[in-house]
């Protein structure tokens, strides 16, 4: 268990590659002008392989930049901060640098921007990925607590995001509102009885909704000086919160839940009842066992949340048993209703397909690509005048064993089980790792 999270293509890769000359199979959508980035952990130097946890090695973005049907370059940079600096013996800057910045990235108010959550600011990175320094969104973060998965407002262009930061939070985590112009608008501190570990949250018309389930911190985990220092707690009371996106922290309506553990949900919206639907990956545990990564405990099936804020009693029912993760939906129905979702298929701690997931007719379309071969998560882009939902692209990394590197593979959203439309071959493997967004040229909004 120990060398589960260090070996096979979780291993981190040694060296950063500048790669313009890349072959392209297929035919690259003229259209896709811009740079799939993808964060991960990649840790630098000597590895405590006791106090190492797949959430602590030091970032890598990795991205791919197309033009008008080509591929441009490759290219793979470690987000810096001081121990990267020191460990691949550079000189320091005078940018400020942040912690271990390794969840996400991605664009917003012009700028490119690495994510982590538990407190470290976001750190802007250059076009070509380079790391420009910690940016607390123009000075505005306060706090400087943020997080890997802000929800982007798809009528605004705004973030919204869901905060915990330990130690300094110890008793709350805080909702920070990201204008479209990259400045804080807004923060609001909801109390919390132990620090829980909030992944990710949801956004709807109305309502921020808060994850609040039992994995905190540990202090037995604290006390063996493990770098994630957050498990199971049995004994934490599992709930989720409706924020009204106006309200303040009295106004947040809490509603039990099973216990279970959420990474990341696919999607959330009010129907025409008023409640509250949430689709997300559910796990019945979370670091109980297995508290170097999350693969050890329990997979997470496709369930539905379905909050009633008036009687606080939450429905929760099945849309795909099988064993999934990272999911996605077209970024302009985030917090609406919605049809297609998708998400990559898990077997023990690797990833053989892509699903695509109509959620209205509860129909999965399992996309295969082949034996050795291993998806990413898939990011949907939607096509240029596209009307229907599933009109798109969906670009994901995906590692091939037989040549030991990866690939930057596009799909048709609509038929992604005909195989790929273009796969552009890189000259290094993409280590398993987390998010990323498509980042068009020339645009100044958010793709989150």
């Amino acid at each position: 268990m120990i060398d589960r999270y260090l070996a096979h293509n979780f291993a981190p890769v040694d060296r950063e590659i500048t790669e313009t000359s890349l072959d392209v199979i297929g035919t690259l959508p003229e259209e896709l002008s811009g740079r799939y980035l993808r964060n991960g952990p990649n840790p630098v130097g000597a590895v405590d392989k006791d106090r190492h946890h797949w959430f602590t090695g030091a970032g890598m973005v990795h991205g791919v930049r197309l033009e008008q049907g080509r591929a441009c370059w490759y290219r793979n940079r470690w987000v810096r901060n001081s121990e990267t600096i020191k460990a691949l013996g550079e000189i320091p800057s005078d940018a400020p640098v942040s912690g271990v910045n390794n969840t996400h990235v991605i664009g917003h108010a012009g700028r490119t921007w690495a994510l982590v959550e538990a407190g470290t600011p976001p750190v802007e990175l250059g076009y070509e990925l380079d790391t420009v320094g910690v940016n607390t969104f123009f000075g505005t973060l306060s706090d400087r607590a943020f997080t890997a998965h802000p929800k982007i407002d798809p009528d605004t262009g705004d973030l919204h995001a869901v905060a915990y930061h330990w130690p300094d939070f110890g008793d709350h985590v805080q909702y920070v509102h990201v204008g479209r112009d990259g400045r804080v608008q807004r923060t609001v501190n909801v109390p919390v009885p132990g620090m829980p570990m909030i992944h990710d949250s949801s956004l709807t018309e109305h309502y921020v909704v808060l994850f609040d389930l039992p994995v905190t911190v540990s202090f037995d985990l604290l006390g063996r000086g493990m770098r994630f220092p957050f498990a199971w707690n049995a004994d934490y009371a599992p709930r989720v919160g409706l924020l009204p996106r106006n309200g303040e922290a009295m106004d947040v309506i809490w509603c039990d839940v099973n216990p279970c553990y959420v990474f990341h949900p696919m999607n959330a919206y009010e129907d025409g009842d008023g409640n509250v639907v949430i689709d997300l990956c559910r796990y019945e545990r979370m670091f109980q066992r297995d508290v170097q990564g999350p693969f050890g405990d329990s997979l997470a099936t496709l369930d539905r949340w379905t909050v009633n804020p008036r009687t606080r009693v939450v429905s929760e029912t099945r849309i795909d048993e099988r064993a999934q993760e990272f999911p996605r939906c077209h970024p302009g129905r985030n917090g609406k209703p919605y049809r297609y979702g998708y998400s990559v298929a898990v077997e023990a701690d690797t990833f053989p397909a892509i699903n695509k997931i109509d959620v209205h007719t509860g129909v999965v379309t399992r996309v295969d690509i082949g034996p050795g071969r291993h998806a990413g998560e898939p990011y949907f882009v939607p096509r240029a005048g596209a009307e229907d939902e599933d009109d798109g692209y969906l670009l994901n990394y995906v590692y091939d064993q037989s040549r030991d590197a990866s690939e930057l593979m596009v799909l048709d959203a609509r038929t992604p089980a005909e195989g790929p439309i273009a796969r552009v071959l890189l000259p290094a493997r993409v280590p398993y790792g987390f998010h990323g967004s498509w980042v068009p040229d020339g645009y100044d909004g958010p793709s989150v």
